[in-house]
């Protein structure tokens, strides 16, 4: 039973602390719409896509309305285009995207995921296809979002994908010159890549889905920051952790409500409540700063990692015993460019990527809205994503990166871009060559502990 507490405190965390429902995503399978004629499978999916997806937007702002919960953006996800698409024999896969992009505007979604290709152990003659589409298909479309899979614990580090990886990133910043290569802002390079993510950029519907789920990601950065400047200086770390477990139950059960209803209206299944604080560049909505209040003079300086890991270990246990479906990532991101604290941690210089990826080891996913400057290698990017593709795989957990190489700007400058992306300052990357290491090609074997069985 919820009591009138509990409906005050939710409504206070509304009001004043920017508690919201991130997204409401939902997974579409696209198995049904494989066809031998490319022209005739993409009609198929932009017919898929907006019969199921057409009530999703209104249905968002129903709930919204009905409920006095914030649901900033509803978005799709679908099946991995590399294996839609394969039995077209297409050279280039840039008109799926554009399908997708046609029937995500037609349905008015934020964003769609899902071209995508899962390459951890090999690459088929159709992932290849859909891998070198990327960079034209992310500079022809405004709302598709793309994702590789390149390494699990499973099966170890594809590095001829890693090597790919670093021209493509390369090239999608290089089409997108013009509006700051935000493109590279749609793709994500996993580890360990979840089937049921609703956050974009890294979201697709996983062939172990139903044919129509409805995911949710709910976020509450200053609510949990506000939780614990509450406690005070001088509470213990037991404290603090209890602390953040009841917010974190409080706040996922607020996404359990908007999941189930828009489940039920869209007759659609109701999949998973992704338990991640995804920060905004709004002022007190960030993860930054919930470090910071634990006693941390700068986020970045001595103690981060501790104080991160603590804080996503806290999220998840209270977040599980308010949920019966808790899935996606579910923990703490740390997207620079979406984060005011991150911003300011980097321009005061005790956050650099080196520390970022430390952080990576506790948090939920990877390096995340990093800006480098133009002139950084393609090898020097695969090397990055060798790194973190290393700490999921070892650790079995998800990593990722989303990294922008912005053309024509340099360490110390900083690029706008808008929205939800926010501001990214230019972070300087280690100045050693990778070049040898990331050009032996072949695969880093699983780990030890990939033998479970």
């Amino acid at each position: 039973m919820i009591n009138q507490g509990e409906i005050l405190s939710t409504i206070q965390m509304i009001e004043n602390e920017n508690l919201d429902v991130r997204t409401i995503t939902m997974g579409i399978s696209l198995l049904d719409c494989i066809d031998t004629d490319i022209k005739k499978s993409c009609n198929k999916i932009i017919k898929k896509i907006t019969s199921c997806a057409k009530n999703l937007v209104k249905t968002g702002e129903d709930i919204e309305a009905d409920f006095g919960v914030p649901i900033v953006n509803k978005r799709i996800s679908v099946t991995p285009i590399s294996l839609i698409a394969g039995a077209c024999g297409a050279s280039s896969y840039v008109e799926y995207a554009k399908a997708l992009d046609f029937a995500a505007k037609e349905v008015g979604v934020n964003f769609l995921g899902g071209f995508s290709a899962l390459v951890e152990k090999g690459m088929t003659p159709s992932d290849k296809v859909l891998i070198n589409s990327i960079p034209e298909a992310l500079s022809h479309t405004s709302v598709v979002c793309s994702s590789v899979n390149i390494g699990s614990t499973k099966a170890g580090i594809n590095m001829d994908a890693v090597s790919i990886m670093g021209k493509i990133i390369k090239d999608t910043a290089q089409l997108t010159a013009e509006k700051n290569s935000i493109g590279c802002a749609k793709l994500v390079v996993f580890a360990n890549a979840v089937q049921d993510n609703p956050f974009m950029a890294g979201a697709f519907h996983g062939v172990g889905e139903g044919e129509c789920v409805i995911n949710v990601g709910v976020s509450g950065p200053g609510v949990v920051h506000a939780a614990v400047k509450r406690l005070g200086d001088n509470a213990s770390f037991d404290e603090v952790a209890e602390t953040i477990k009841k917010t974190a139950f409080k706040i996922t059960r607020v996404g359990q409500l908007v999941a189930q209803e828009a489940s039920k209206r869209l007759n659609a299944s109701f999949g998973i409540v992704d338990l991640s604080l995804a920060p905004t560049p709004a002022i007190g909505d960030s993860v930054a700063r919930i470090l910071e209040e634990m006693g941390l003079s700068n986020c970045g300086g001595h103690g981060t990692t501790a104080a991160l890991a603590l804080l996503n270990d806290a999220v998840k246990k209270g977040g599980v015993m308010a949920s019966s479906h808790v899935g996606g990532l579910s923990g703490a991101f740390i997207p620079v460019s979406e984060d005011e604290g991150m911003i300011e941690a980097v321009n005061n210089g005790s956050l650099s990527i080196d520390k970022l990826e430390a952080m990576t080891c506790v948090c939920s996913v990877g390096l995340d809205m990093i800006a480098v400057p133009g002139s950084t290698t393609a090898d020097t990017i695969s090397a990055i994503i060798a790194d973190e593709a290393a700490i999921g795989m070892i650790n079995s957990k998800t990593t990722a990166v989303r990294i922008i190489p912005v053309v024509g700007k340099s360490v110390g400058e900083s690029v706008e871009f808008g929205g939800l992306l926010g501001t990214a300052p230019i972070m300087p990357c280690n100045i050693g060559d990778a070049c040898k290491f990331i050009h032996r090609g072949g695969r880093i074997p699983a780990p030890i502990q990939s033998l479970k069985n």
